[in-house]
């Protein structure tokens, strides 16, 4: 690779944003920052990053040519032993590995019956001044005693290794509709699930559910069940918890049979402080992967933030991306907490008022660096892997092109959009939705960056917080969705549930994204066991049974996720441009907007129902083809169903109109598509309609 020619502002995406232009030279200065360092990496162009981000295959333990071979990157270790089971954890002098070059790096070369699969193993690493037992930090399989608690490499080298019956699975085309779930707490009963039982009950759901990408959370080690996996503590070991690396490989494998894409949660942002099972104080020293000092330390995680400007670091967090493609097939990433990386401050109470937040002093360059060289290995290496990046902080470019200035993520997460749910929910009555504000905050995004929408995160279903349906619902949720129960909670929950997620998706603007169980509306908030529930997992699993029994509502919102969802893959929607507003009426609290061949008409109104309510339309026909308040999604029926509507028109001056005249019952969303007859039904320019 050679050093990147400044581009000219007019060929990059981000000159679409006039708001840029006065920092165009911090763009070029982080273009060719990009560019020096991939040339440092690959020593000018004479290997590419693909190869530099092979550590993985160098550091670790490996059985190679008739023997075991174990290499740690330990600069301040004085001496270094493998200790485990095979020496009764004790040091002894074949198990000693030796230093074999200058900046760091230790070898030991190990007769084949010196280890043998399922064996317990560490490093007894000495420092000047102390010694302690460490993880390797390229461990590939790390497990938990029960009993003791304590965690140990384990050797893996199975007898039986997974063989791939999809190995050259490539995710279909289009947008991605992504369902994000947990393995552990995906399972029915009170106890951490597993990647088979996973693959067995959870991934048919997630394919009849017609989502086409499967977000697993969690699966990098991690010594506390309830971070959720974002305390990583082994960077390259999957989550021994859920079962075995094959058992992982098994179920991803299953899922491609199934046409889904898996993308993994990738936590590079920061690492757990755990200094035994984690990299913290690894060689004896703070500052190996981290910054020394108090940047090293993120207080408000209680975790390590990794140093970016160092090429050990990169090899290590590049090797990581490439070996998740490489050994298990994922076909992507969600970067999680890309604030954290990109800001000194972590975006910890920063309100991101002006683009000089962007680009001032704050800005942590050489973590902008490594996402941009992270997205450029990625894609080299797997052109049809997706990225995508977790952000608050709305950063421009994250989305765009790497030769545009930008990061090369292939979507962003609209963040803003669940925020925007909660607030509104919480601080403002149903009466006094304001409609204006709802279209800005669900349309408002980047035109040069594909984004993904969602309306509510896996954050809200934690303790201490609440999903959309449990805010809706309150303690009703609990006793009153059987379906002869009348409840007036229950029926403004489900139609309002109904309504936020239709719109948050036909509003997206590249891809889709709901987390476990919210599709349905899941009664219970997830809480992991700890010691203030006495360790219990009664709420740290998901409840299918209620989907499953007719006898309760949750069926009628599952069913219209299913349908809303085919309605989108099946009409290409978000291949059909954005939305175009054609009626916001505050009063009314109607909205109606055209994507692609849809008419999309909301009646937000809490109490009025509107007949003959005038749409202007192109002339035609239209039929409808979804009704949330329809008796299969749990609503009143008070449509006919596959109703067809033909345009009048009518004289303003010298314009001819054609309206359509629509019966709109109380909280209810109606999807229309023009009966192919022939007729034009382009429909005039976007325009607002008696917008108060």
């Amino acid at each position: 690779m050679t050093e990147r020619d400044p581009l000219r502002m007019a060929d990059c995406g981000l000159g679409n944003d006039p708001y840029l232009r006065p920092y165009e030279k911090n763009i070029r200065a982080r273009i060719r920052r990009a560019g020096s360092t991939a040339d440092h990496l690959t020593e000018g162009g004479k290997i590419s990053l693909g190869d530099f981000a092979s550590g993985h295959e160098f550091f670790g333990l490996h059985f190679r040519e008739g023997r075991w071979v174990l290499r740690e990157w330990a600069p301040n270790a004085k001496a270094i032993f493998l200790v485990g089971e095979m020496t009764q954890w004790r040091e002894a002098g074949a198990y000693e590995l030796e230093r074999i070059n200058p900046e760091g790096v230790w070898e030991v070369r190990l007769p084949a019956g010196f280890l043998a699969h399922g064996m317990h193993y560490r490093l007894r690493m000495h420092w000047e001044g102390g010694e302690g037992d460490r993880i390797p930090a390229y461990a590939r399989r790390v497990v938990q005693d029960p009993n003791s608690l304590i965690f140990n490499a384990q050797v893996w080298s199975p007898t039986d290794p997974h063989e791939w019956k999809h190995p050259d699975f490539v995710p279909g085309p289009g947008p991605i509709f992504v369902y994000e779930a947990h393995v552990g707490m995906a399972q029915e009963e009170t106890k951490i699930g597993t990647y088979r039982e996973f693959a067995e009950h959870v991934l048919p759901r997630i394919v009849d559910a017609g989502y086409n990408a499967l977000q697993l959370m969690g699966i990098q080690e991690h010594p506390y069940y309830a971070s959720f996996g974002y305390h990583v503590s082994s960077f390259f070991a999957a989550s021994s918890r859920f079962g075995s690396p094959e058992d992982l490989k098994m179920l991803i494998d299953r899922a491609h049979s199934s046409g889904l894409s898996v993308i993994m949660d990738l936590v590079h942002s920061h690492a757990v402080a755990n200094e035994v099972e984690g990299l913290s104080r690894f060689d004896g020293t703070l500052y190996q992967y981290f910054h020394e000092g108090a940047r090293g330390i993120h207080e408000a995680w209680g975790s390590r933030c990794f140093d970016y400007g160092k090429p050990q670091v990169l090899h290590f967090l590049l090797s990581n991306c490439r070996f998740w493609l490489d050994e298990y097939h994922f076909d992507g990433f969600r970067f999680d907490g890309i604030t954290s990386m990109l800001y000194h401050h972590h975006g910890l109470g920063k309100a991101f008022t002006s683009y000089d937040d962007y680009f001032d002093d704050s800005i942590d360059e050489e973590a902008l660096t490594y996402l941009f060289l992270a997205n450029e290995l990625i894609h080299g290496v797997r052109p049809e892997a997706v990225t995508v990046a977790e952000d608050i902080s709305g950063m421009p470019g994250l989305a765009a092109p790497g030769e545009a200035g930008g990061m090369g993520f292939d979507y962003r997460l609209a963040m803003g959009v669940p925020d925007f749910w909660i607030r509104i929910l919480k601080e403002i009555r149903d009466e006094d939705w304001p409609l204006g504000e709802m279209w800005h905050e669900l349309t408002n995004r980047r035109v040069d960056e594909k984004s993904i929408g969602y309306a509510e995160s896996h954050d809200q279903a934690l303790v201490g917080d609440k999903t959309l349906m449990l805010r809706l619902m309150g303690p009703a949720l609990y006793d009153q969705m059987h379906v002869d129960s009348e409840s007036m909670a229950v029926d403004r929950g489900m139609a309002i549930h109904k309504l936020i997620r239709l719109i948050t998706l036909a509003t997206a603007g590249n891809g889709y994204l709901n987390f476990m169980g919210n599709e349905f509306g899941h009664p219970d908030w997830i809480d992991f066991p700890r010691e203030g529930n006495g360790w219990s997992y009664e709420y740290a699993r998901r409840q299918w049974h209620l989907l499953d029994k007719p006898d309760l509502k949750y069926a009628y919102l599952a069913r219209f996720d299913h349908d809303m969802i085919a309605l989108a893959r099946n009409g290409d929607l978000f291949e059909s441009g954005p939305p175009s507003l054609i009626l916001e009426h505050s009063d009314h609290k109607v909205l109606a907007f055209r994507r692609g061949a849809f008419l999309f008409v909301y009646n937000f109104h809490p109490t009025r129902s509107h007949n003959d309510y005038p749409i202007l339309v192109g002339p035609g026909e239209y039929q409808m083809i979804l009704d949330s308040d329809a008796p299969e999604y749990g609503g009143h029926g008070r449509l006919r169903r596959d109703q067809r509507h033909f345009t009048a028109f009518g004289k303003a001056g010298e314009t001819i109109r054609h309206t359509l005249r629509l019966y709109l019952p109380t909280r209810t969303a109606l999807v229309l598509k023009p009966v192919d007859n022939g007729i034009d039904t382009e429909g005039p320019e976007p325009y607002t309609h008696q917008r108060k």
